[in-house]
């Protein structure tokens, strides 16, 4: 039954209880991740009711077209935002990856799952087993549709020439493995880990060869930002270590403008009570970049626990119970950071990529 824009449902025992709709994207990888927090929340909620509710998005129907060409932040987040602004969902299961830095009004990330590894994956063509990228025959060809992971690669194995790939990691894993096009493929460990692929991964590249994106490897789910019961609900979920990394790795990115349409690349780690955060930007080729790498104390006093009544965004995520002052810091590094990059020159590198990609 219907009651304004919210469904209920009644049991056998005439007892009424609110459903809670998740939108998803259709891809498996998709509905795998969105399975795995509906999992989460009956365990912590054994009487909710869910419904999943699965979509198709622009980037999902786009599939010719290199993602950075598109030019579009909101690729594959766009339509599940609609379905949650005309209340036909509740929350909406993300990559933290896709979420553009500045989120809609009204919408905002109420949790930040534990992060699987954020590492990106070589995965080789069967005929190349036991290789790695440097024993690769000179001129392989690797796909990848980022412009992060190519310039970066690039400048560390120049003997080997990278071309776009598109679609989800079925449609890629089938295009390496049916074609002779591709000697491996770049993909994210996290997504071939959640399929249940593990096996298929070569080799984990290191910081040293390819920083991550921001976000990747974590789960964000999106909530609108006036639903205080949901956005209580779902603040569980939250994992704070990757909370206040992945704020500070958004933080970098919106300094600095990126976007898929940029190659910015990052890693963090947490050491004791330091917040460790590496920023890069790079030349599309990889000729030309900047790194740096900055720390914070993220210790917190217990007085320090947020106890507002209206929740605070940062970033688009909003965490009420993890301290205020370690997700400031870690704001605060992400900016700094940013401006450090960006009086070292950043901006030119950066607008140069674009221009390019654009005429690409």
């Amino acid at each position: 039954m219907e009651d304004g824009p919210y469904k209920y449902i009644r049991d056998g025992n005439g007892k009424v209880s609110r459903v809670i709709r998740i939108g998803t994207r259709k891809s498996q990888l998709a509905c795998i991740q969105t399975d795995s927090v509906a999992e989460k929340l009956k365990q912590l909620y054994p009487d909710l009711h869910l419904e999943i509710i699965g979509m198709t998005t622009t980037g999902d129907k786009i599939l010719d077209t290199a993602l950075s060409k598109i030019g579009e932040k909101s690729l594959f987040t766009k339509e599940l935002e609609n379905a949650l602004e005309r209340n036909e969902v509740d929350l909406v299961v993300h990559s933290l990856k896709d979420l553009p830095t500045t989120l809609p009004p009204g919408f905002t990330i109420g949790a930040v799952l534990k992060r699987e590894n954020p590492h990106d994956a070589v995965v080789l063509h069967p005929k190349n087993a036991g290789k790695t990228l440097d024993t690769l025959p000179e001129n392989s060809v690797i796909g990848t549709s980022s412009l992060r992971r190519a310039a970066q690669l690039k400048k560390r194995f120049p003997h080997l020439e990278f071309k776009d790939i598109r679609g989800n990691l079925n449609t890629r894993l089938k295009k390496l493995d049916e074609k002779a096009d591709f000697a491996a493929i770049i993909l994210a460990a996290a997504g071939l880990r959640r399929m249940g692929w593990e096996n298929r991964i070569s080799q984990i590249l290191e910081p040293e060869d390819c920083m991550y994106a921001v976000g990747q490897g974590a789960l964000a789910v999106e909530v609108r930002a006036r639903d205080a019961d949901i956005l209580e609900m779902v603040s569980v979920l939250h994992d704070s270590e990757t909370v206040l990394r992945c704020i500070a790795e958004r933080a970098f990115l919106r300094q600095l403008e990126g976007g898929c349409s940029v190659p910015v690349a990052v890693h963090t780690e947490v050491k004791d009570t330091q917040l460790y955060l590496t920023g890069a930007v790079y030349s599309l080729d990889g000729s030309d970049s900047l790194k740096e790498t900055m720390q914070t104390s993220i210790a917190a006093d217990d007085k320090s626990l947020e106890q507002v009544d209206e929740p605070v965004q940062r970033v688009g995520v909003t965490a009420s119970k993890i301290s205020g002052e370690a997700q400031d810091r870690a704001e605060r590094l992400g900016v700094d950071l940013a401006n450090l990059l960006l009086s070292k020159g950043a901006k030119e590198i950066l607008t140069v990529a674009r221009q390019l990609n654009d005429a690409r």
